[in-house]
């Protein structure tokens, strides 16, 4: 009686050769990685070019025609107008920091919120230009995401500070506010004031942050899972100051 031995097997599979690409599919590939390195070069220059066009447009026919480039020349020069608004700021600066200029500009500050229309638009504008270029440690600092708009639903925010004035006799000192941007227009939100133990702290930072929210989710940075606030406290201006 002849007894056939059994073939030892591994186990192991013979693994697939992988399908050979096709010419169209190398082109194809080569495409989408030529727009991805391109597109952010070309929008770039698109928002700078629209900047120094709009600029132009606005600052150049304010000019006298003997300080206008296009009354020597035959074509207007790109950037002409931002020039004249940087040197015009910064002659402008230097005037409000002597005490002539301190006086003009405080009776224009009077004057101005003296009017029944201008007073409300010029003082809001004027409070926000003075926060954001002056006062750093009013400025955003922390990324968090809260509960908005409903139970089990979670927005990205910045945290602007603690609970002030008459927010905090309502509502106490652990409340924070958030000011949570829609998207992709970041300009406009909502401003919430909310517990500071019922939101999630994000490890990363306000521009990365920016950067999310503008991208509507497409961008986000690696970073560790969020922790609680109430294991990493949430820093305020006060606090900082």
């Amino acid at each position: 009686m002849i007894v056939k031995k059994k073939k030892k097997t591994t186990g192991l599979r013979p693994v697939p050769k992988p399908p050979k690409r096709t010419l169209f599919a190398w082109l194809r590939g080569r495409f989408f990685a030529g727009i991805v390195i391109a597109a952010p070069i070309a929008v770039t220059f698109w928002v700078l070019t629209f900047l120094i066009d709009f600029i132009d447009r606005i600052v150049q026919p304010l000019l006298p025609l003997a300080l206008r480039p296009e009354t020597y020349t035959s074509y207007a020069i790109p950037g002409f107008g931002l020039i004249v608004l940087i040197i015009s700021l910064t002659i402008l600066g230097a005037v409000a920091t002597n005490l002539i200029g301190r006086s003009v500009i405080s009776i224009g500050d009077r004057i101005l919120l003296q009017l029944p229309v201008v007073k409300n638009v010029y003082s809001a504008i004027k409070q926000l230009v003075e926060v954001v270029a002056t006062n750093t440690q009013d400025q955003f600092d922390e990324v968090v995401m809260v509960e908005f708009p409903k139970e089990g639903t979670w927005c990205v925010g910045f945290v602007s500070s603690k609970a002030k004035g008459q927010v905090k006799d309502i509502l106490g000192d652990n409340h924070i506010g958030v000011f949570v941007p829609t998207t992709p227009n970041p300009t406009s939100g909502f401003l919430m004031y909310v517990p500071a133990d019922t939101v999630q702290k994000l490890n990363m930072t306000v521009e990365e942050g920016a950067k999310m929210i503008l991208s509507a989710g497409l961008v986000v940075p690696d970073s560790p899972a969020p922790d609680k606030v109430a294991d990493m406290p949430i820093t305020s201006n006060e606090d900082s100051a």
